[in-house]
């Protein structure tokens, strides 16, 4: 996977580089390996979701299902989207009792 503005893209099994050429344009995402083009993606708008071309992989399975883009990729939107809302008083209890836990 190659991480281009908070996002990650697939790059197929078989690159053997760790280090690639990014290209990010207006509308895709093109990924050279030795100036060799291995990877175009369209670019996927927010943060925190991967995107898996189906060839890139040589067998793409999960539990969950998947939403197909139009060109037959997956994107798979980042977990934790939803966070737990807490007031400041019950973090600072816990910052506390950690405090006076360390002290003995």
């Amino acid at each position: 996977m190659v991480s281009v503005g908070g996002n990650a893209y697939s790059v197929p099994d078989a690159t053997r580089s760790r280090l690639v050429e990014v290209h990010s344009l207006a509308d895709e995402v093109r990924i050279f390996e030795n100036g060799e083009l291995i990877a175009v993606h369209p670019v996927l708008e927010g943060r925190k979701q991967r995107r898996v071309a189906p060839d890139h992989r040589r067998s793409v399975t999960s539990h969950r299902a998947r939403p197909q883009t139009g060109d037959g990729g997956v994107t798979l939107h980042g977990a934790g989207d939803k966070v737990l809302q807490r007031s400041l008083a019950f973090y600072d209890a816990v910052a506390t009792a950690m405090a006076r836990e360390t002290r003995r």
